[in-house]
């Protein structure tokens, strides 16, 4: 049995990879937990007091929102509104957020 490290989940791989048959369903299997990362861009539109914000996206009509535990390489009382930055997302109850937060 093999172990995949992926986005700092391990995932147990209980398909042969000698097959590319197997490879195939397991890519079917990584898409449905949504492993696959997208990164964006976009500018800070708002920040706050309590150590969150929002991040306006163009071509998007809602924006996204942050919390400073999501920044990688930059604190949060460094960062301006306006400022431009990249990002990935995920979903959670709430909607759609930014993570892992990066000043471009």
């Amino acid at each position: 049995m093999t172990y995949l490290f992926l986005c700092g989940t391990v995932f147990k791989q209980q398909y042969r990879v000698s097959k590319k048959w197997s490879i195939f369903k397991l890519f079917i299997k990584l898409q449905s937990y949504k492993l696959i990362i997208k990164i964006m861009t976009g500018t800070i539109k708002t920040l706050t007091d309590k150590g969150f914000g929002f991040i306006t996206v163009e071509g998007q009509e809602k924006d996204l929102f942050f919390h400073s535990n999501s920044l990688v390489g930059v604190q949060y009382n460094e960062l301006r509104e306006g400022d431009a930055v990249s990002f990935e997302t995920e979903n959670s109850p709430k909607g759609m957020n930014a993570v892992n937060v990066k000043r471009s």
